[in-house]
């Protein structure tokens, strides 16, 4: 064979981080998109389907108009305007110890009940030049940080279900996922909390107190399961953290999205948890802008560092326009009163689907964050002769469910197994989730699902084995 006839070394020879990618076959996002279903009502990914807010374009678009420099590149670290908005939009919610406190070994303050307290806010304001740096969107922030602490055979600990993007993050750095699954509500309650989600707490001692374990995502409020975590939980998670000394990435990009008087706490805020937490934020969630790929990551001094230097390599800089547009968003959010009356027109596009849901007499937790809703698929009983496509009879029972109602629906919403490992697959396919991130489209939903009354079982959706049953046609399907 001459020099010019040999093949080339990469027709099979990708690196070995992308391999497990390249092997797991067709994602979720490729099977349910606007291009599969061109005429369907798309519940499944969580994107808005309307515009920020005018106050942030108006202001936004005379300055592009104005200005050169929203056309270049801005600072590495993030533009000055856009930090000190965060700064003074965020500061307060870390209760930021003083710089000898947070340096201090062993100063743990522990409450009444000996758990990590709470640190009272003395008002210190966070650092625009040591404690934040700019992404190119929440996803950037998180990989950024791995990065720049993940050494090969590292652990990350992955609570199911979990934005599938975390699994890659850490597999791409070298690390391995760990999962620990979340414990789904006990008893027979149609709507039960998304609080009743519960965190299986012997399992993840277990998984921190190996000595590979390094970090731990956090995403509260959840997605998909809308668990908003209390003080109690924290508490308990930081106790963990502290004694394994653990690297927390704290995923709080819905942080301005809670909902029926819970209250948002930041992990970061509790004794001994600002030296090991890295807060991760979203422009994108929080002003209606998921395309401008705008987030941040938080932390002190010794957590950025890192995290800056791996930005550098990846990104360098973020979209100067997109930053600035944040900027406004953030500066005028409270004379605007923009978050309140945010969260008041998500509640009422929950209680929309709540409607749709009921209507159908479906179970589903009540999400207190996030803009999704878990909902039990189980009594939807798919004919046995259904056709699908090869790469879904691979897949979970959840993946048939969701690719059965978009055929015979229009309706996309999306398997919760894509959110879990395949080991503990089992444990999440009767689940799919819906969003409610979306204008005008519920209530057009809602119409078409009502076409799913007809493969309704008349169980109550408790089947402990899934199985698929054929419909009997002879019997009401309001049974």
């Amino acid at each position: 064979m001459s020099l010019w006839q040999k093949p080339t070394r990469f027709l099979n020879n990708p690196a070995s981080r992308v391999q497990s990618e390249l092997n797991r076959g067709t994602d979720v996002w490729t099977f349910f998109n606007p291009l599969v279903f061109p005429t369907a009502v798309n519940l499944g990914q969580g994107f808005m389907n309307w515009k920020p807010p005018a106050y942030i374009l108006d202001d936004l678009t005379a300055e592009m108009h104005k200005r050169a420099d929203l056309h270049h590149y801005s600072h590495a670290r993030g533009r000055p305007r856009l930090r000190a908005a965060i700064r003074d939009t965020y500061s307060q919610g870390f209760h930021k110890p003083s710089e000898n406190a947070a340096l201090s070994e062993g100063n743990v303050k522990l409450d009444s009940n000996g758990m990590p307290a709470q640190r009272p806010d003395l008002g210190i304001k966070l650092n625009t030049e040591t404690e934040m740096v700019v992404t190119a969107g929440a996803n950037e922030a998180m990989y950024s940080a791995l990065a720049g602490f993940l050494e090969k055979g590292d652990e990350v600990i992955l609570f199911e279900p979990f934005f599938d993007q975390y699994v890659c993050e850490v597999t791409y750095n070298e690390g391995v996922p760990i999962f620990v699954p979340m414990i789904p509500p006990k008893g027979d309650k149609k709507h039960p909390s998304a609080n009743e989600w519960q965190f299986d707490w012997d399992l993840l001692e277990e998984k921190l107190s190996s000595p590979r374990a390094k970090a731990m995502f956090l995403n509260t409020p959840h997605n998909p399961i809308g668990k908003v975590c209390s003080l109690e939980e924290l508490q308990r998670l930081a106790q963990l953290c502290i004694k394994y000394d653990i690297l927390v990435i704290a995923d709080e990009v819905y942080d301005c999205l809670v909902f029926d008087g819970f209250k948002h706490i930041r992990i970061a805020s509790l004794e001994g948890m600002w030296e090991r937490t890295i807060t991760v934020g979203s422009a994108g969630k929080s002003f209606s802008c998921t395309g401008w790929r705008v987030g941040w990551a938080i932390g002190a001094p010794h957590m950025i560092a890192p995290t800056m230097a791996a930005h550098v390599r990846i990104t360098f800089s973020v979209n100067s326009a997109s930053q600035e547009g944040a900027s406004i968003g953030l500066e005028q959010a409270e004379k605007q009163n923009f978050f309140e009356k945010q969260i008041d027109h998500y509640v009422e596009r929950r209680q929309e689907l709540f409607d749709a849901l009921d209507s159908l007499h479906l179970s589903y937790s009540i999400p207190h964050g996030s803009y999704f809703v878990l909902v039990d698929a189980s009594p939807i009983q798919v004919p046995q002769d259904f056709e699908f496509p090869e790469d879904v009879l691979r897949r979970p029972r959840d993946w048939k469910t969701c690719w059965f109602i978009a055929k015979t629906c229009d309706v996309v919403c999306l398997p919760v197994t894509a959110f879990i490992s395949d080991e503990h697959a089992h444990m999440g396919e009767k689940y799919i989730r819906f969003a409610f991130c979306k204008d005008d489209q519920i209530a057009e939903a809602a119409k078409r699902l009502q076409k799913v009354r007809s493969y309704l079982s008349c169980m109550t959706g408790s089947d402990p084995d899934f199985q698929l049953k054929p419909y009997l046609q002879d019997e009401s399907p309001d049974a």
